[in-house]
């Protein structure tokens, strides 16, 4: 997970009330049942009192030691236990999210930080694991785990722009990002190189499959929790989370498999 800055550590500690050691009205008892049956997380670990046993000082050692990906399901799941009986507060939930974007990206306000840590190689089995994860998750927050699942396939596609060394499109939605690889990677109606015979098969899938992405990054605008949600309102169920996110699988993975075949000898570095 991306180091976080001092200035967002004290964000997340007023947005969560953990001053003087709280988290929001949570007792001792009541947070670990609560991350037990939400999260399916034991936050008692040793590992998370290395800093004190406070529910402060566990949930920022949480913070500091856990991937991105489940630090971002934690603290989307706390806004929403908050805005259960709290009313939502726009500019805390913008500073939030902002938040909640890096860490769940792996990049910083610049991209030029990435070239200070280890890179990480985008493939068969790292994009299999980020989806199976968000597929877990698709029964106790289906809207995350489609914002995730959505994320997972923007970065394919950025990782495949910025790797070429194209610029990235202006419109930085899914949809204007799969767009943008089509072409470099041969997938555009005129540049298919298959047998004549299935040419325009090919292309009526290739059209299909551009059309679910750009369903997809709809659904999470509208379904999922990137844009917050309503107090105590559901606006997905598991089966529609779990089809998008098998949909974002295999689109993602076809990607990969595509960059694979016509650059054998370069990895995808994640971006």
């Amino acid at each position: 997970m991306p180091k976080l800055k001092g200035s967002e550590i004290r964000t997340i500690d007023k947005i969560f009330e953990m001053s003087d050691g709280y988290l929001l009205d949570f007792s001792d008892r009541t947070m670990a049942e609560y991350f037990e049956d939400e999260l399916s997380i034991d936050i008692t670990q040793e590992k998370y009192q290395i800093n004190g046993g406070s529910k402060a000082k566990r949930l920022r050692s949480f913070i500091e030691l856990e991937d991105g990906y489940l630090v971002g399901q934690v603290l989307r799941k706390l806004w929403q236990y908050k805005c259960d009986y709290k009313p939502e507060d726009p500019q805390e939930k913008a500073k939030l999210f902002e938040i909640l974007a890096k860490i769940e990206t792996g990049v910083s306000a610049s991209v030029l930080a990435t070239l200070s840590t280890k890179a990480e190689v985008l493939n068969m089995d790292t994009v299999s694991r980020d989806l199976d994860r968000a597929l877990e998750s698709a029964f106790r927050d289906p809207e995350s785990a489609v914002t995730s699942a959505c994320s997972t396939l923007e970065s394919v596609c950025r990782s495949i722009i910025i790797e070429l060394g194209f610029e990235l499109p202006k419109k930085k939605d899914i949809k204007g990002l799969f767009d943008s690889v089509k072409r470099p990677l041969g997938l555009s109606p005129g540049e298919i190189n298959v047998n004549p015979e299935i040419a325009d098969d090919v292309r009526k899938v290739l059209s299909g499959l551009a059309t679910i992405v750009e369903g997809i990054g709809a659904l999470r605008t509208h379904g999922g929790d990137a844009h917050g949600r309503e107090r105590g309102y559901t606006r997905l169920d598991a089966r529609i989370a779990k089809l998008a996110i098998h949909s974002a699988s295999t689109a993602a993975l076809f990607l990969i498999e595509t960059w694979q075949l016509k650059y054998p000898s370069k990895d995808l570095v994640k971006h």
